[in-house]
């Protein structure tokens, strides 16, 4: 099956989960508009997936686009150009989330497949920073543990985990190009070693 289909099918369900998260975290008040939630959230999900499924195809093909991992961007961009969401932003803070969950999904997928040791140790612990964050910030807020907040939880932990396997598929060397640090031991020998006769 077409990898964009299959991105943006899985792009459009994460999204969707994700505001699914967002009603579980904001409790009865919050409202599922047709614009906020169809513009600002669905469609750059599917979009996004979209984009992240061609990067498999040109990976597939040995023509990687590392620029692809940058296609959750889409999230802040569309959610901050709906009317009057900047100016809550700066003067609020809400909807920082929007431009946060990409940022860390950015940084898992390098974390998993970037070309640079000490970038992806120092996006890997930026990745993970959160689930500590979560737990002391719950236990500042007196938040009691409960089944229903372990799974809203666990869904929040999920959702980051499969947005950074996706951001790590433009940084994935193509087929029979082994990814390597420059001027690690392992680039080296890869450059030196002949191919194998078929």
């Amino acid at each position: 099956m077409n990898p964009i289909l299959i991105g943006a099918v899985g792009g459009l369900a994460w999204a969707a989960s994700l505001r699914a998260f967002m009603v579980e975290l904001a409790g009865s008040e919050t409202q599922v508009a047709w614009l906020e939630t169809f513009v600002g959230i669905l469609l750059p999900g599917l979009v996004a997936g979209g984009l992240l499924g061609w990067a498999e195809v040109r990976r597939r093909s040995g023509r990687p686009a590392r620029a692809l991992i940058l296609a959750p961007l889409l999230f802040p961009v569309a959610t901050l150009s709906l009317p009057g969401q900047l100016p809550t932003l700066l003067t609020t803070g809400l909807g920082s989330g929007a431009i946060a969950v990409p940022l860390l999904g950015l940084a898992g997928g390098y974390a998993l497949a970037g070309s640079r040791r000490w970038a992806r140790i120092v996006c890997g612990v930026f990745a993970l920073s959160i689930v500590p964050l979560g737990a002391v910030a719950a236990a500042i807020a007196g938040i009691p543990v409960t089944a229903r907040g372990m799974w809203v939880a666990v869904l929040f932990f999920s959702l980051l985990t499969v947005q950074a396997w996706a951001c790590a598929i433009p940084l994935r060397a193509a087929p029979g190009h082994p990814t390597a640090e420059p001027g690690s031991s392992t680039a080296r020998r890869h450059a030196t070693t002949p191919p194998l006769a078929p």
